[in-house]
This record gives C-alpha cells, structure tokens and sequence, in this order.
C-alpha cells in the first residue's frame, strides 16, 4: 500500500506536456511537395485563410527574390519539384490547384502550416487542401481560421 501512495505521489507530480509546442505534422506520415508547383505560379498577392504557425488573415506577396509577409519582406529562393526556401527555412507546395488560386503550404518538419489564396474565400478548394494536409500527417483542429 505505501509503494501505491508513492507512485501515485509522483505521478501527481509530473508535468503535463505543452501540447503547443508538439508538430503539427506527424513525422511518421508520408510527405512531399508537388513537384510542378514553382515560384512563378505563386507570383502575386495571397491571403491566409487557415494556419498554424502563421497569423491567419495575414497578407503575403510573392516574388522572383523575396515574400513580404504582412509587410516584412523576407528572402525566397525557389529549390525546384515545389519546395522553397524562405528566409532560410524548407516550405513545401503541398498542393496549388491548377488555376493558381488556391495554395496549401508548410514546413515538412511540421512546425508551420497554411493555406491560402488569391480572393481569401477558396470555396470547395479549401475542402481539397485540408484534405491534402491530412494525409501528410497535419492536425488540422490545430489550425486557425479567418
């Protein structure tokens, strides 16, 4: 009985693990970029519609050279078959459909997430990139919307 006291005293002990610092993605699920998705078909100006890691609602513009995120302008190389470097850190296309409209993108290490698009209001398109990011491994109730 005393050795039950005890285990249950340190178990009331222990830390409950801060889930927001947790992957969004699971680092077990299968992952890539679409491979025709490049730098040129994001050229222009997108809202952020659904995230995680970024503010939704935010505004980026993309370029040859640099993204300007909510008014911060940040370095961009295109790394070709859909993955990017911005600012220095991988972000994978995931999915753009083929209009150019609609874009889900983020970190494969699972640490950031986002879908946007060109008017903010994606309609069945959204639907299509959420699922896309669930089957590579994204926790979606994780992510916020506008």
């Amino acid at each position: 009985m005393k050795h039950l006291i005890a285990v249950l005293l340190l178990a009331g002990c222990a830390t409950v693990p801060d889930l927001t610092k947790l992957p969004l993605r699971n680092p077990t699920a299968p992952v890539a970029s679409q491979t025709d998705a490049t730098l040129a078909r994001l050229d222009g100006e997108w809202r952020v519609v659904q995230a995680a890691g970024i503010a939704p609602g935010a505004r980026l513009r993309f370029g040859a050279d640099q993204a300007v995120l909510a008014g911060q302008a940040v370095p961009l190389s295109d790394q070709g078959r859909g993955r990017l470097l911005l600012g220095g850190n991988p972000v994978w296309i995931y999915w753009i459909d083929a209009d150019n409209r609609t874009a889900a993108m983020g970190d494969p290490d699972g640490q950031r997430v986002w879908i946007m698009d060109r008017t903010g209001r994606p309609g069945e398109r959204l639907r299509i990139a959420r699922e896309i990011l669930q089957w590579y491994g994204y926790d979606l109730t994780r992510l916020e919307a506008t």
